[in-house]
């Protein structure tokens, strides 16, 4: 029906000025307007500019109150929010150009996850409800939340306890969260690179390797075909342009973009390593 909105205004409006004659002109307006002009209208928002932008405004308050409320209750579930814990919230502020209002109302959703009653069930629920229970954006939203928790270069119980309450809520597995974890853990050995192990020897091209794998999610034992396809999958779940389009913040975009790099780079080496396109 959309696609033949332009013919049917078109021939009421023409028959309206001009009877037949009209209406034949304006059909056929109206047709050239449904095969071109339309298209472009669409992407420039069409009407619903003026209908869904009062409901993008709240699902992205929802997203960041969610968010940083969230955070603040992990770094608060060891008893104390410590000094890096704090550095980070604020980093990732600056990194998603919070200022101003937007800045207060995250600063405040962070303090408000830190009280004892904070309601955590209800705020992720709240928040999957309101990006209508897309996965792709609720998994960004989850690897966030496991940035966040891994910022003192560890992950306590309580912790991952709080993680696999709100994964569950999401509605990922178990399975699902652990990938993540163990996902995220291989990208900061893997950006760190250089840097020398816990035993004191250098980051091998083996243990890079290693970690390649991890970050795809897959085994070395899996044939090319398998590692492109899930090479394909991941990239097509943190492209930029198809978050945005699905409720992503634009603020957020960042984060996906650094993880894109860091599956690209984990491709390419195992591409290498492997010899094939």
């Amino acid at each position: 029906m959309e696609k033949m909105i332009g013919r049917i205004l078109g021939t009421i409006f023409g028959f309206m000025f001009g009877r037949i004659l009209g209406a034949v002109l304006g059909f056929f307006v109206g047709y050239m307007f449904d095969k071109g002009y339309s298209q472009d209208f669409n992407q420039n928002g069409g009407f619903g500019r003026f209908s869904m932008g009062q409901d993008d405004f709240k699902s992205q308050a929802i997203f960041f109150h969610c968010l940083f409320s969230v955070m603040g209750h992990i770094a608060k579930a060891d008893g104390k929010v410590s000094d890096v814990e704090i550095r980070m919230a604020s980093a990732l502020m600056d990194q998603m150009n919070l200022e101003a209002d937007m800045r207060k109302e995250a600063q405040q959703a962070f303090r408000d996850g830190k009280a004892e009653e904070f309601p955590l069930k209800q705020t992720v629920k709240e928040f999957k409800e309101s990006c209508h229970g897309r996965r792709d954006i609720l998994q960004v939203f989850l690897e966030i939340l496991i940035q966040a928790a891994y910022v003192d270069g560890k992950l306590d119980k309580a912790e991952q306890a709080i993680l696999e309450a709100v994964s569950q809520y999401l509605g990922f597995s178990q399975r699902d969260l652990m990938y993540l974890m163990s996902a995220f853990e291989a990208e900061m050995r893997f950006r760190a690179g250089t840097k020398q192990g816990s035993n004191g020897q250098k980051y091998s091209s083996q243990q890079s390797l290693n970690d390649a794998y991890k970050i795809l999610g897959v085994t070395k034992s899996e044939d090319n075909k398998t590692i492109k396809k899930a090479y394909r999958k991941l990239m097509s779940e943190h492209h930029p342009d198809k978050l945005v389009s699905k409720g992503l913040p634009k603020q957020a975009l960042e984060l996906a973009k650094n993880k894109t790099q860091d599956i690209q780079s984990a491709y390419e080496l195992i591409k290498e390593s492997r010899g094939f396109k």
